[in-house]
């Protein structure tokens, strides 16, 4: 009776860490946008006929927390899709921990393995 207390806590855990990531992420991008709009919302449209690349600032996590501190709006709008991304890591890491208490190994792996490919596809996108 108690490991099935246990797995329904879990199980409510991960379902609020889905949702108040999501609504922190929704939350953290609805402010910023609004906020980035009404500091750059009566500028000329950008010409979209040549590339500009992002600015370091906007795709580095040191440069995103750079920009936090000076309140500019566009990392604030990184935050909020930073926060949106972590949500199902971290649902990943409760799986996994969740799993390892069951002593269900396959699932460990499995989940280990999901794990690993977003953490290297993350560093080698260049995201860290």
């Amino acid at each position: 009776m108690e490991i099935i207390q246990q797995n329904k806590k879990m199980q409510q855990l991960i379902g609020t860490t889905l949702r108040v990531g999501v609504m922190t992420a929704c939350c953290i991008a609805i402010l910023s946008g609004s906020y980035y709009l009404i500091r750059h919302g009566a500028e000329p449209v950008p010409d979209y006929m040549k590339f500009h690349g992002e600015p370091v600032s906007l795709t580095t996590l040191s440069g995103i927390f750079s920009g936090l501190l000076h309140f500019q709006a566009r990392n604030w709008i990184q935050l909020g899709v930073l926060v949106l991304m972590l949500t199902p890591i971290t649902r990943i890491i409760l799986s996994l921990i969740d799993f390892a208490h069951e002593k269900d190994w396959l699932y460990v792996t499995i989940t280990a393995i999901v794990f690993l490919v977003i953490l290297s596809n993350s560093i080698g996108g260049g995201i860290l």
